[in-house]
C-alpha cells in the first residue's frame, strides 16, 4: 500500500519549481485592455457580421441580463438594438477581468487553473470578432442566418430553474434616504418532514421597485446588500434553531450568482428545520423600497448521500486590515496551513470598493503554484466553482496564500473619496479581505482516490496539473523504490 507521508519528504525531487502568476500591476488606471486581430484566427475582419457571428455571443453571454426587465440598463435582443452600443461593447469586453468589464466574470485566463461551472466568459477570438465588428461599421450581415429569438421567462426568473422548495423572508421598508442598517431578522421554517441535501439554492430579492426603471447600476433596484445565513433545527418552541445542528450556507450578495454544489458534496437541510437569517445588511437606493429574499432550492433525489461532509478551512483576514489613502497596487497577504488533505470546491474573492484583485496561492515544499488570480468588481460579487476534474486537490501541509489587491488612487471608481484612511469593516468604504468559497477535508484514502482519478484523466506524467501538485508522487515514488531495490 503506497502511504501518503511516504513521500511526504521529498516533494523537490519530485516537483520543484514555481509557477507563479500574482507579479502583475493591479492599478486601475494602468490595466491593459485585450485587443486582438482577429485574422490571427484566418478570419477576415470585413466578413465578421452580427448574424453569424457576434448574435450568438451576445446570446450566450449577455442576454440573459440585456433584455426587457432584465438587469442590465439596455437590451441587446435584437440587432437594432445592439448597433449603437457596438463601440461600448467592444470597449467594456475587452476591459475582460477587472472592474467595468462585461460580461461580469473575472477570471484570469492566462494564469492558474481553466475550468469553471457555469463558465459565460468570452474566449480570445470571441473578443477578436467583436472587435473587428465594431470597428467595421457594425455590419448586420444576412438577417436570415440570425440564430432564433431566446425564449425569455420574467426578468425576475429564476436562473437556476424552477425550485422545489421557495422560502419566503420577512418584508422591510427602506426609506429613500437613510444609513444602512445591519441586524438579524429571525428565522423562516423551511416546513420539511424528511432530512434533504441541497443541489443547488439561488437567493433573489422581490421588491415593488419596476424592473424597467433604477438598473443603471447593479444596487439601484436592490436594497438587501447581503445576507448571512445558516440552517438547523428548530427547537421545542420554534423560535431559534439549535446550535449543534447548525449547518453554514454561501452568503448571499447583491450580483452574486447561484450556488450549484457538486454531486460529491450536497449540503443537508435537515427535518422540521428553519433558515436562520442571522446577518442582514439593508441600504437606501434613492426611494422608498419595500422587499424580501426568497430562496430557492433544488434537491438531490432522495437517498442521495454525500461523499464528503466536512468543510475546509477560510482564508482571508476582515479585521485588521490597513489600506492608505491615495495609493494603488497595495497588497494585503494571508496564510493557512492545511491540516487535513483538501479539496477546494470554489474560489470567491470578496473586498470592498478599495478592491480590484485577488490571488489564491498553494505553497507545498519548495514548490509555489498560483492557482487562480481574478479580478474584483464591487458592484458584481461572483463565486466561481472548480469543475470537478479541475478543482484543487491539496496536501495536508499545505500553505494557502491568498493576496488582495486595493487601489485607493482618485482612478478607481468605486471609492466614495479617495482621501480617506480605511481599516476592516462592514460597510462598503470600509475593508474586507476574505475568500468566500469553500472547500471540503479528505481522508488519506479519499485522498489518493481522488489523485487517482485525476492521474488517469492527465495521461502521463508530461501532463501536470498545477490544482494537484502530487498527483504524480505515487508513481515517482514507486519509479525511486524500483531503482532503489535493483542496486
Amino acid at each position: 500500500v503506497r502511504k501518503f507521508l511516504a513521500f511526504l519528504f521529498i516533494p523537490a525531487l519530485c516537483f520543484p519549481g514555481v509557477v507563479l502568476g500574482q507579479a502583475h500591476d493591479a492599478s486601475v488606471g494602468n490595466h491593459q485592455l485585450h485587443y486582438y486581430d482577429v485574422a490571427d484566427w484566418d478570419i477576415q475582419p470585413s466578413d465578421v457580421t452580427y448574424a453569424d457571428h457576434i448574435a450568438p455571443i451576445l446570446q450566450r453571454s449577455c442576454v440573459q441580463c440585456h433584455r426587457p426587465g432584465g438587469g442590465g440598463p439596455m437590451s441587446f435582443t435584437s440587432y437594432e438594438e445592439v448597433r449603437p452600443w457596438a463601440p461600448v461593447i467592444m470597449y467594456r469586453t475587452a476591459i475582460r477581468d477587472r472592474m467595468g468589464a462585461m460580461p461580469p466574470w473575472y477570471v484570469e485566463k492566462n494564469i492558474g487553473i481553466d475550468g469553471f461551472e457555469s463558465d459565460y466568459s468570452l474566449s480570445d477570438v470571441e473578443l477578436a470578432m467583436l472587435q473587428a465588428w465594431a470597428q467595421n461599421g457594425a455590419p448586420r450581415g444576412d438577417p436570415a442566418n440570425e440564430p432564433p429569438a431566446l425564449v425569455l421567462g420574467d426578468g425576475d426568473a429564476w436562473t437556476l430553474g424552477e425550485p422545489d422548495l421557495v422560502l419566503v423572508g420577512p418584508d422591510f421598508t427602506k426609506p429613500a434616504v437613510a444609513p444602512d442598517w445591519w441586524g438579524d431578522i429571525g428565522i423562516v421554517p423551511t416546513g420539511l418532514t424528511e432530512d434533504r441535501y441541497v443541489k443547488s439554492i439561488e437567493v433573489r430579492e422581490f421588491n415593488d421597485i419596476p424592473a424597467d426603471i433604477g438598473s443603471g447600476t447593479v444596487g439601484a433596484r436592490w436594497i438587501w446588500h447581503h445576507m448571512t445565513y445558516a440552517s438547523g433545527v428548530l427547537s421545542e418552541d420554534g423560535t431559534y434553531i439549535q446550535p449543534e445542528t447548525r449547518v453554514g450556507w454561501p452568503i448571499h450578495e447583491v450580483g452574486r450568482n447561484g450556488d450549484v454544489f457538486p454531486d460529491s458534496a450536497g449540503r443537508l437541510l435537515q427535518a422540521n428545520s428553519a433558515l436562520h437569517l442571522n446577518a442582514a445588511h439593508l441600504h437606501s437606493n434613492g426611494r422608498e423600497t419595500t422587499g424580501h429574499l426568497e430562496f430557492g432550492i433544488n434537491f438531490f433525489p432522495r437517498g442521495y448521500e454525500p461523499k464528503y461532509t466536512r468543510r475546509g478551512p477560510r482564508t482571508g483576514n476582515g479585521v485588521d486590515v490597513d489600506i492608505v489613502p491615495n495609493k494603488a497596487n497595495q497588497e494585503v497577504h494571508n496564510y493557512v496551513v492545511l491540516q487535513e488533505h483538501t479539496k477546494i470546491m470554489a474560489f470567491e474573492p470578496h473586498l470592498h470598493a478599495p478592491g480590484v484583485r485577488m490571488c489564491l496561492e498553494a505553497i507545498w515544499g519548495h514548490n509555489q503554484f498560483t492557482l487562480n488570480c481574478v479580478g474584483y468588481d464591487h458592484n458584481w460579487v461572483k463565486q466561481y466553482i472548480y469543475k470537478e476534474d479541475k478543482a484543487p486537490l491539496l496536501p495536508k501541509g499545505t500553505i494557502l496564500h491568498t493576496t488582495g489587491y486595493m487601489d485607493t488612487s482618485a482612478a478607481n471608481p468605486n471609492l466614495a473619496d479617495s482621501r480617506n484612511w480605511a481599516g476592516g469593516g462592514r460597510r462598503s468604504v470600509s475593508n474586507m479581505f476574505i475568500d468566500l468559497g469553500y472547500s471540503v477535508t479528505m481522508t488519506e484514502e479519499e485522498f489518493q482516490e481522488e489523485m487517482a482519478i485525476r492521474r488517469a484523466n492527465m495521461g502521463d506524467r508530461n501532463d501536470y496539473d498545477v490544482g494537484c501538485p502530487l498527483c504524480w508522487a505515487p508513481e515517482t515514488l514507486a519509479v525511486v523504490s524500483g531503482e532503489g531495490d535493483s542496486e
